[in-house]
């Protein structure tokens, strides 16, 4: 009974927030998106949970977005992050190739926000080190997207990472702030990323 009480709690007071897509984002037609994971965070497995990896946006609000548990238990915080981006990659060629397919094709690689530095690592250099060897083969083809110029892992600040909401029990302030974000109901998003844009536009 105290679920179905959470759950009315919940729809009463968000009734009238909605997803609202509109072209007048800085990125018009343009995917993007967060990718995050914990580690070791069910206390039961020890595996790590992840948003499947993620929160992918274009014209507004998300388009998709999961949280599910990972199927087997990463070994550190990179191991599971990196993880975790090899499963929004997926997500993220399967949109591109439906973008193609209605005529708003993807210029330039996707980029996807990760506030894991190690994990960036990863995804750009080619050679399996000794600390990276136990990952399975199947979740290094996220560096051939990258070397391809399909996606790319851009550093974010822990405290700016929007999919946290997805992946672990946040202090309510922070909940709400990264809520708020996920409806495009702050600048944040647009003035932050419109500033990595041009960064990147410029290098």
């Amino acid at each position: 009974m105290e679920a179905a009480e959470h759950v009315l709690c919940y729809l009463r007071a968000t009734w009238n927030e909605t997803n609202t897509y509109t072209r007048g984002s800085r990125r018009v037609n343009e995917l993007w998106g967060w990718v995050d994971a914990d580690w070791a965070g069910d206390t039961d497995t020890r595996r790590s949970h992840t948003a499947r990896g993620y929160i992918l946006m274009m014209n507004g609000p998300p388009i998709p977005w999961k949280s599910r548990r990972q199927d087997n238990a990463s070994l550190s915080t990179s191991d599971a992050k990196f993880v975790a981006g090899s499963q929004a990659a997926h997500e993220v060629v399967y949109l591109r190739e439906t973008l193609r397919d209605f005529g708003y094709p993807q210029s330039t690689a996707t980029d996807i926000f990760e506030d894991n530095l190690a994990c960036i690592a990863m995804s750009e250099n080619p050679v399996c080190q000794k600390f990276s060897r136990h990952i399975d083969i199947r979740r290094y083809f996220v560096r051939e997207l990258v070397k391809a110029g399909i996606v790319k892992l851009i550093p974010l600040r822990t405290h700016k990472m929007v999919a946290d909401a997805l992946t672990k029990s946040l202090p309510s302030p922070a909940f709400i702030a990264h809520h708020k974000v996920m409806l495009r109901q702050v600048p944040f998003s647009v003035k932050f990323l419109g500033g990595c844009l041009t960064s990147r536009m410029s290098t």
